[in-house]
């Protein structure tokens, strides 16, 4: 007689699948493997479906198996996703904190100011999402996110949005390349230098064309990437310099070489937010932890490198001092 299939046969098709072999399952489930090869056959009778064929005395799933599992797996997908809800739910009274960071930032950046964060504020439920900034956008506008950290050029009427870490952008070489004898890299430098590139959509790769043209000068470019870690990963491998805020080398410092660049380029982010946020006191502290956290990784990031550099001949420190000062006259 049929019979309606019960989760403990799912659980144990699903776990022959993803182990490989009944003795595997076994022991992900934590039964007998003559208990497990019974459930099998009782799902396969009672869904009047063959799941798999028995090869060389090992289950290999049938296609009807394979078709199965996805639903499976797209059930259990959402059976987490409600665990999760319900946990969220359940700490709404400690606190709750959805970020939404670009993948420029979505590095060791964000895990190191989030998890600072947590150590202080232990009773604080954290999720971040990877995101583009327009996503951001909607997601905060949705009341899917608390905060977002954007590129510099998103305006939204319903949002607040504040300049985040306004820093001029430093070049990036690999460890031993020749300019990383310089105490700072200029224009003339990058002529005709392997160079990887952010798209010429993208704002920072506005700021460094115009620059570039400016100073009438065409690097090589190697390589074009709108993802931050990946230009310093392929710049770290040897392909390449590149100009990056300094927040974008957060984890590769070791890895690198960091000059600083002149003139100055100045960039930053935003961070975007609802004005009337239901977490608004929550939201504040961390904005100002990672103010706080910020500055000091992007400093210790340039100190540190700064180190390393040769020593400034006194004449050319000279020529670059008259130039700040008379910027700062001007400005």
């Amino acid at each position: 007689m049929q019979r309606h299939i019960n989760l403990r046969q799912i659980e144990a098709f699903k776990a022959v699948i993803e182990n490989g072999t009944v003795s595997r399952a076994s022991e992900v489930l934590n039964i007998s493997q003559p208990a497990l090869s019974k459930l099998i056959a009782h799902l396969e009778f009672d869904a009047s479906l063959r799941l798999f064929d028995r090869v060389k005395g090992r289950l290999a799933p049938t296609e009807h198996g394979m078709r199965l599992y996805d639903e499976v797996v797209r059930i259990f997908s959402g059976v987490r996703e409600v665990e999760n809800a319900v946990d969220a739910i359940r700490r709404e009274e400690q606190g709750r904190l959805a970020i939404g960071v670009i993948p420029a930032l979505a590095n060791t950046f964000i895990q190191g100011i989030t998890t600072g964060f947590l150590q202080k504020r232990g009773n604080v439920f954290c999720s971040v999402q990877a995101l583009g900034s327009q996503w951001i956008v909607e997601w905060l506008i949705s009341r899917k996110l608390d905060i977002g950290l954007v590129s510099a050029r998103v305006d939204n009427p319903y949002l607040t949005l504040e300049p985040f870490l306004e820093h001029p952008l430093v070049c990036i070489m690999p460890l031993g390349h020749p300019l990383a004898e310089k105490t700072y890299i200029e224009p003339n430098d990058l002529d005709k230098a392997p160079f990887i590139a952010f798209p010429s959509d993208i704002y920072i790769a506005h700021l460094v064309t115009t620059m570039l043209e400016r100073y009438r000068v065409a690097p090589q470019i190697v390589l074009v990437s709108n993802a931050a870690p990946t230009i310093c990963e392929f710049v770290a491998s040897g392909l390449g310099v590149s100009l990056v805020h300094p927040l974008m080398v957060s984890g590769l410092e070791h890895d690198l070489v960091v000059r600083p660049f002149h003139p100055d380029i100045f960039y930053h982010f935003q961070i975007c937010r609802n004005t009337d946020n239901r977490n608004a006191h929550i939201v504040e502290e961390f904005v100002q932890h990672m103010r706080e956290r910020a500055s000091e990784m992007s400093n210790t990031l340039v100190t540190t490198n700064a180190d390393t550099a040769p020593a400034e001949p006194q004449a050319s420190k000279k020529r670059r001092t008259g130039r700040l000062l008379r910027k700062d006259a001007q400005g």
